[in-house]
């Protein structure tokens, strides 16, 4: 990906890819699709585009935000009388998009826990969601046995790859039809935009999803993709040392008496590696709450940046104990962060 430009370039052509700030074009008589108007494509959004495709190995559309991805597919994937299996304990935000956007269009919802997929009823669904290592109890679920499931019965299979990222994963070698990531988290890795995509490999989605995006007006600002690229740049660097400090963390999080209980995605052959996110009980919220100010980590509901934060998700209905904390660890120097944690650990 990152030879993608660098391999193009003529004499004085600029080495990053510019960012070009239109939302107008000179038109020719028959326009290129990406420069007639930029509710449909813009040269800098699709530009980011292509390099995403090459990270997911198909084609790529970018959205304002990983639920606007979310959105965006499911309006176009589905219609009237259509039943949609998701997590219900996955991301709270998707099963809320679900029942309050599309059920008035006729549009029904069922539920399953991530630990009970692989044998969860598929008769009559006509698309199935999930996140895997998901989100917060980070449960690995089969890809390709969940596909196998899916296709058997004509279900769609949509994979929320935002924990693992394409680097990591690649859900659609697995089976899936269809790939959500929120590009907010660590594709792009600096907590300072919303972004998210949808990567399929077949054409017919893509094409309404397209259509869907540019009739809805779903699409990005230039700005924000051209912020993405600048993340993908560095992804798989961010991402190394993300993970090797997240896997330095657990023993010292597992030996301290004030976390009970310590979950980190189980290791699966689908996965390159078990990711940055770990889970953490404290007995309470405010000791949870004491030890992300003592560690130093940003007590934020994002993850995947390059300072380490800390969620409680209880306070957003998750079903976990009110002390649970998904920590997700950053780029600082693991010696560092480790020393911060455990002092964070004995004084909280």
């Amino acid at each position: 990906m990152l030879h993608a430009r660098s391999g193009a370039l003529e004499p004085g052509d600029p080495v990053p890819e510019p960012l070009v700030m239109t939302s107008a074009f000179a038109l020719s008589e028959q326009p290129a699709p990406d420069r007639s108007y930029g509710r449909m494509a813009t040269p800098t959004v699709s530009a980011v585009e292509a390099r995403l495709a090459l990270l997911e190995d198909a084609p790529c559309l970018l959205f304002p935000s990983g639920m606007g991805a979310y959105g965006a597919l499911m309006m176009a994937a589905l219609k009237t009388g259509d039943r949609v299996l998701l997590l219900s304990d996955g991301y709270y935000a998707a099963r809320a998009l679900t029942e309050t956007v599309l059920a008035p269009f006729g549009i029904t919802m069922q539920t399953c826990a991530a630990h009970d997929i692989a044998t969860a009823p598929l008769d009559g669904i006509a698309m199935v969601i999930v996140e895997t290592p998901s989100n917060p109890g980070l449960d690995v679920i089969d890809i390709a046995a969940l596909a196998e499931r899916c296709h058997a019965v004509g279900a769609r299979l949509v994979v929320d790859n935002t924990v693992c990222t394409p680097l990591l994963q690649q859900p659609l070698d697995l089976g899936a039809d269809a790939v959500i990531v929120s590009d907010t988290k660590a594709m792009g890795g600096h907590s300072d935009l919303l972004m998210g995509h949808v990567a399929s490999r077949d054409a017919g989605l893509m094409e309404r999803l397209h259509a869907t995006r540019s009739l809805a007006g779903a699409i990005p600002g230039p700005f924000e993709a051209w912020l993405l690229l600048r993340g993908l740049e560095t992804l798989d660097l961010r991402l190394a040392r993300m993970c090797e400090n997240a896997r330095a963390a657990l023993p010292i999080l597992s030996a301290s008496d004030k976390v009970s209980d310590v979950i980190y995605p189980a290791p699966h052959p689908q996965t390159s590696d078990q990711g940055f996110l770990v889970g953490a009980t404290f007995a309470d919220a405010p000791t949870a709450d004491r030890f992300l100010e003592m560690a130093g980590f940003a007590p934020t509901t994002s993850f995947g940046g390059l300072h380490s934060s800390g969620d409680r998700r209880a306070r957003w209905g998750d079903a976990v104990p009110a002390g649970f904390l998904r920590l997700s660890f950053g780029t600082e120097p693991t010696d560092r962060l480790m020393a911060d944690l455990a002092r964070a650990l004995d004084r909280a």
